[in-house]
């Protein structure tokens, strides 16, 4: 026999394979989860169970002629009765499951992320915490500090039925180190700032902007107060000292939070807090690293979003007067 003959023979007994396993009748489509290690007499026998399939033998011979008894991928897919059995085969080796949305919001917290996992993926959120405390991810990813705080990546993330809190924080942290181009380095060095500086710094700049075209001038006003060594008195240190230590962050600050002990208090401490607040964009990356060229030294929030800036401490307290009056 040919090879082109015994081709087409072979396409003939799997066309007769795939019709023996018969078709269930069609129903509402159904999600079934394939744990890590699944047999395929396993998975065969839950389709059947569920109504996908009519007949497991049939369908276990042909997931053996085509390998899928040896590649299939866990997950949590969606069927429907009435599914041809090649299509559920090819699924399950492709790995071709449900996926899930997980979001990282921009200058969210490890707190933010943990929530959002368990919310939406169902990894509880003390599993998760732990992962992004856990030292020998940390060692991996050359983190000297407690957590992985400023290090993950806020965006939009696909995970699978199966992924576990684990591979939440290390997709994260994979993601952050792609996205942060050679010239950053490059910059940051010329800045006299090292990669943990810039993030904490531009997580600061991310925590007081509302408006994005005021990113630049923010940054600029911590930049210039880090240059001739002005505290840099921003108040969401003073919160995330508070999410630290209480679990959450306060309403509002009041005169006696100012004199908060603790080394994330930027009005009782110089210079950058121990770590990163939170998990910046590249946009408040970007801003960090170029600055507006401004010798600005202070700004206040307008009430609508947006902030008025100052030269001098006169003019600041200018502007304050003129904001409550409005």
């Amino acid at each position: 026999m040919t090879p082109r003959a015994l081709r087409g023979s072979t396409a003939v007994v799997l066309a007769m394979l795939a019709q023996a396993c018969g078709t269930a009748p069609a129903g509402e489509p159904l999600e079934l989860g394939v744990p890590p290690g699944s047999s395929l007499a396993a998975v065969a026998d839950s389709l059947e169970a569920r109504g996908v399939l009519t007949s497991t033998g049939w369908f276990r011979i042909l997931g053996r002629i085509r390998g899928v008894d040896r590649s299939i991928r866990p997950g949590n897919y969606r069927f429907t009765p009435g599914d041809p059995a090649g299509a559920i085969l090819d699924r399950l080796a492709a790995g071709d499951e449900v996926r899930r949305r997980l979001t990282l919001p921009e200058g969210g917290t490890i707190w933010d992320l943990a929530r959002n996992a368990e919310r939406q993926l169902g990894i509880p959120a003390d599993s998760v915490l732990a992962w992004t405390r856990d030292p020998g991810l940390r060692q991996q990813y050359g983190i000297t500090a407690p957590s992985v705080e400023g290090w993950l990546l806020p965006e939009t993330f696909d995970f699978g039925g199966y992924d576990t809190a684990r591979d939440v924080v290390r997709r994260l942290l994979e993601a952050r180190r792609r996205a942060w181009p050679a010239d950053w380095e490059a910059r940051a060095r010329a800045a006299g700032l090292d990669q943990a500086e810039v993030l904490a710094l531009a997580s600061i700049v991310e925590a007081e902007a509302f408006l994005p075209e005021e990113l630049p001038r923010i940054a600029a006003v911590y930049r210039n107060r880090l240059r001739i060594g002005m505290p840099l008195q921003a108040d969401p240190t003073i919160q995330y000292a508070f999410l630290l230590d209480r679990g959450r962050r306060e309403p509002r600050l009041f005169n006696r939070d100012y004199q908060y002990p603790s080394p994330y208090n930027t009005y009782l401490h110089a210079g950058l807090p121990p770590t990163p607040i939170g998990n910046p964009s590249s946009a408040a990356i970007e801003a960090t690293l170029s600055p507006a060229a401004t010798r600005e030294l202070y700004f206040v929030a307008r009430g609508d979003g947006g902030h008025v800036f100052a030269e001098s401490y006169a003019q600041h307290l200018r502007n304050i007067r003129i904001v409550r009056r409005r």
